[in-house]
């Protein structure tokens, strides 16, 4: 797998989301290399138990879009979010299980929006799916991906609302 080339197109992708968009949600976008993939994540501090090292945090919560050999073999690029021991998380009291299940309700009036979405999976994955690896447009397609998390982002802020203490 050429990493610059889908690093370059990452950084596209993002370039085409409004940063004042991401400011306003809090949110912060990080691409890098994790388990021989390429992956474009975007996640709050505060969704995490270690808000200084967030995206290393044993807790947390994030956004991906991402690829590896296989996904280029199989023509796809991959999205999901994950929520990673949410029982780490300060000021909450959450049961992981009933996390994912509180959040999929409210995303599954939205899941028609998001293409070969799945949320058949154990509570470390919210939800998760893939589009069609095309070349010329994995920065447009990328961007909407990401632009598609930003506008149901609010459903974490929700749902995590429900279990603080």
């Amino acid at each position: 797998m050429d990493y610059n080339f889908y690093q370059n197109k990452f950084q596209s992708a993002i370039s085409i989301i409004l940063k004042k968009e991401l400011g306003d949600l809090k949110l912060k976008v990080s691409i890098g290399s994790v388990m021989e993939s390429l992956a474009l994540k975007v996640y709050k501090s505060e969704w995490s138990s270690n808000p200084q090292s967030p995206l290393i945090a044993n807790g947390r919560i994030f956004f991906s879009v991402w690829v590896n050999d296989k996904a280029i073999q199989e023509n796809k690029i991959y999205y999901n979010i994950h929520a990673l021991k949410l029982r780490e998380l300060k000021g909450y009291k959450i049961l992981s299980r009933n996390f994912a299940e509180r959040f999929r309700e409210q995303f599954i009036n939205n899941s028609d929006n998001w293409p070969n979405v799945s949320v058949q999976y154990g509570p470390l994955t919210l939800m998760e799916g893939w589009i069609e690896l095309k070349p010329d447009s994995i920065e447009k397609d990328t961007s909407q991906l990401v632009q598609k998390f930003l506008d149901i982002s609010f459903i974490i802020d929700e749902t995590l609302d429900h279990y603080k203490i």
